[in-house]
This record gives structure tokens, sequence and C-alpha cells, in this order.
């Protein structure tokens, strides 16, 4: 449905080293679905996308992470990739943004390696999730509650674990922001 998520603002946070099919394919399904996404990065220009270990395309970022407000979006999309989590877990702005969506419960959108950034912003305790397997220790050790499969949801968490789940990925993320509260102003 192609006005579903009309009047939605949606950032997907990313770095270099994002799987790029995890930041592609939600993009898209959310512009699909009418919302309005940016891709918000603590680079400027653009990132370095990958498919697993390989480069593959430069990615646009539309807004730098210095100038970006999380007051001003309605959901968040946090793509995997080993290396973009992981970096983006040294950035303090980075884990600060994503907290503004843990601590306002607005809708955060997961995959792969995406919930790294999730642990550092206290947005997993008590929460069923899942991940890339290599993770679950990770977040077990973090208070989630870790299960092996294609997606899975709780309390305005969406979770998947690689790239083959985006089709079920895409379709959960997009209800669970459809669901949630009233556009940002």
């Amino acid at each position: 449905m192609a006005d579903e998520l009309k009047g939605r603002k949606i950032a997907v946070l990313a770095t270099d080293g994002v799987e790029q099919v995890e930041l592609t394919e939600p993009v898209k399904a959310l512009k699909d679905a009418g919302a309005d996404v940016k891709v918000v990065s603590n680079k400027t220009r653009e990132i370095q996308g990958f498919k697993h270990h390989d480069k593959a395309d430069k990615i646009a970022v539309d807004l730098s992470l210095d100038k970006a407000k999380p007051e001003n979006f309605d959901g968040l999309v946090l793509p995997g990739g080993v290396i973009n989590p992981d970096a983006l877990r040294l950035v303090p702005e980075a884990i600060d943004f994503v907290r503004h969506f843990v601590d306002g419960n607005k809708p955060i959108a997961a995959i792969c390696h995406g919930p790294w950034t999730l642990i550092d912003a206290g947005g997993v305790k008590g929460k069923t999730m899942t991940s890339w397997p290599s993770l679950k220790t990770d977040l077990s050790n973090a208070g989630a509650k870790w299960v092996d499969k294609q997606v899975a949801t709780d309390v305005r968490l969406v979770t998947s674990r690689k790239p083959d789940d985006l089709p079920a990925f895409n379709k959960t993320m997009i209800e669970e922001f459809r669901l949630s509260h009233a556009p940002a102003k």
C-alpha cells in the first residue's frame, strides 16, 4: 500500500561498512510505503556499502549526524554489516541518537549486526530479539532473549537475522511503523 506510511519520517543510521542490501532494500520498501526516509551518518557525503566482505557501492548520506535531530523522526532503521554497527558503537553522538528512540519508545527496526548499536543505547534488556547468530551471546549478556527466526518483534522493536530475511523484515517493519504513534512534526 503506497500511502500507509505517508507523513512518517524515518531515519536510517549507518556508516562505512554497512551491508548495502540491508540499507537499500528497507529504504526502498519504506519509500514505496510513502515514508520520508533519510540516511543519517557520522560521515557527510557518502558511505561505503559492502556485500559481505567485499566493497560494493557508495551510498549517499542525506543528513549528517551532527545536524540530525532524532525528535524529527518517527522511527529508526539500523542496518547491519559487521563494520557498520561496530564503528557506530564508538561514536557517542550515534549512541545518543539511537537512545532517543529507545527512551522515547519510538519504533526501531534492526537487522543482522544492527542490534549491536542497541546494546550500547540500552535498548535490548528484556526484549525478545533475533540477529546474525554471532550476536546471540552479546545480546543475551545484555539482557535480551535471543531467538533464531526470520523476524522477532517486541514492543516497537523489529529484528531480523540476515539479507535472506529482508522480505519478512521489511513487511514487519512497515507494519510496526504504521501502527506506532502519530507522525513527528
